[in-house]
């Protein structure tokens, strides 16, 4: 089972603390080739909060029988496993999608988040915390690319959710500017996922600063003494 206080902790690391985005800087090649729009940016990382929860579970079950000096190919089967069984699932369901993310679901399998998550707490954990640790380090990359996503979407072309029709054939994109913005082409490209990319980590940064400086400034709880009677 899994205390409160270790949910919370894993939780905690997997969303802000060490979010492999924006703290760890791990997985830029789909953080910067996918997230043209939101709609690409999370469901790249739905795969990758599927294939790190189930991984997690996996290695965590099978680590005592797993010899120490071929952890790493046996890791990269079990990996590679899963995100077989996904990239046909998408190749099946969502197939307008799945030529849209193209290398980057079969990319998964290299992805540094995944065998760093396997290789640094599957390996060393129970399996009910290796799974939640999987899932909550997607949910961590899921904001990071939903949110870049939609910032690039907006900025280049002036709308929100493009590409959701992919997914919910009865949904259209929102058009947040109006039609005849002409759009702004370096949001769409690499250097500006890498600007906007930089903006996050900056404003992050300066959330932890200045609650650290508000810790400093709080007065200390008073202690409470018992009575002379």
């Amino acid at each position: 089972m899994i205390t409160r206080d270790e949910f919370k902790s894993i939780a905690g690391n997997g969303i802000w603390k060490q979010n492999t985005s924006i703290v760890q800087i791990l997985g830029l090649c789909p953080l910067l080739a996918v997230t043209t729009n939101a709609v690409n940016g999370i469901m790249l990382s739905l795969a990758t909060i599927i294939v790190m929860a189930l991984s997690g579970a996996a290695i965590a079950s099978l680590r005592n029988l797993i010899p120490h000096e071929i952890r790493i190919p046996v890791f990269i089967l079990i990996v590679a496993a899963l995100v077989t069984a996904i990239d046909l699932l998408f190749n099946a369901n969502l197939h307008e999608l799945y030529l849209v993310l193209g290398i980057f679901i079969p990319l998964i399998v290299t992805n540094c988040i995944v065998l760093a998550r396997v290789e640094a707490f599957a390996a060393k954990n129970p399996p009910m915390q290796s799974t939640f640790d999987g899932i909550f380090m997607g949910v961590g990359m899921l904001w990071t690319l939903a949110l870049l996503g939609a910032m690039r979407e907006f900025l280049g072309n002036g709308t929100i959710l493009g590409g959701i029709d992919m997914v919910f054939p009865s949904l259209q994109p929102i058009q947040v500017l109006p039609e005849s913005y002409p759009g702004f082409l370096l949001a769409l490209l690499p250097p500006g996922a890498f600007i906007l990319l930089g903006c996050m980590i900056a404003w992050k940064n300066w959330l932890q600063a200045r609650a650290a400086q508000r810790a400093k400034l709080k007065p200390p709880a008073p202690v409470a003494t018992a009575g002379c009677h």
